[in-house]
């Protein structure tokens, strides 16, 4: 008998991480649902199993609510396997400085967490039915600057991701009565366009000594949506080379 194809959703596709995550999940045959504030590659919808894209702006609130109302219609009653929260901003400034808790603009604080802190909640809420129905799995990503002071993730951007993880615990703890394991990825420094210019000069603080590739974030986010990690949740995953044990 065929093998029912599995759905995950994903946020912050467009590009990075994201896009890995999407061409991790296509090649392993999983319908993929996604939002970003900006439209996909052309060449990316080719994918067959990438199925529907909803241009979004996860830190507003109405925009979010036409999102969950767009993607649970297209769902019906389908089952959700897989929700990633992967979409997120860390703000700079001009000169590219390092925005800390003295120099960043109180504004930006508000926004950052809206969309790295309340967007994954609302979301996790939002599909909780669809993830009941298919016993899924939801993956926060986080980040290593979540857990020490990071010389170029500004303040703003830190403390979300370390609110981030408490919230992945939280949830683990409440969706487990619903069938949902609740994990959550935290990646180092990872060859993508988030990066600073100057983050060559830590790879001699990174014990593999190289960046990370999207794709080992990406096979990291499906083990944890994949049956092999059935036993796992409230957990939070370094994909940093050994660099957070530094």
């Amino acid at each position: 008998m065929n093998e029912v194809q599995k759905t995950l959703l994903l946020t912050g596709a467009s590009r990075g991480i994201g896009h890995a995550t999407v061409s991790f999940f296509s090649e392993k045959n999983w319908e993929i649902i996604t939002c970003s504030r900006e439209a996909p590659p052309e060449e990316c919808l080719r994918d067959l199993n990438w199925s529907h894209h909803i241009t979004t702006d996860l830190a507003d609130t109405n925009s979010i609510d036409a999102f969950i109302k767009e993607a649970n219609a297209f769902l019906g009653e389908r089952p959700l396997h897989g929700l990633v929260n992967n979409a997120g901003w860390s703000p700079k400034s001009p000169i590219q400085e390092r925005l800390g808790c003295l120099n960043g603009n109180l504004d930006a604080w508000r926004t950052v967490f809206e969309l790295n802190f309340f967007a994954p909640l609302r979301l996790a809420r939002g599909f909780a039915s669809s993830l009941t129905k298919g016993k899924g799995s939801i993956v926060n990503i986080t980040s290593i600057a979540g857990h020490a002071i990071h010389p170029f993730a500004g303040s703003a951007y830190s403390t979300s991701k370390a609110a981030l993880a408490s919230l992945t615990r939280e949830l683990a703890n409440e969706f487990a009565d619903l069938g949902v394991r609740v994990n959550s990825v935290a990646p180092g420094e990872i060859e993508t366009a988030m990066l600073s210019e100057q983050t060559e000069v830590l790879i001699p603080r990174i014990p593999m000594h190289r960046l990370g590739k999207p794709k080992d974030v990406a096979s990291t986010i499906y083990f944890l949506c994949s049956e092999d990690s059935e036993y796992i949740t409230g957990t939070e995953i370094f994909v940093t080379g050994g660099q957070h044990m530094l």
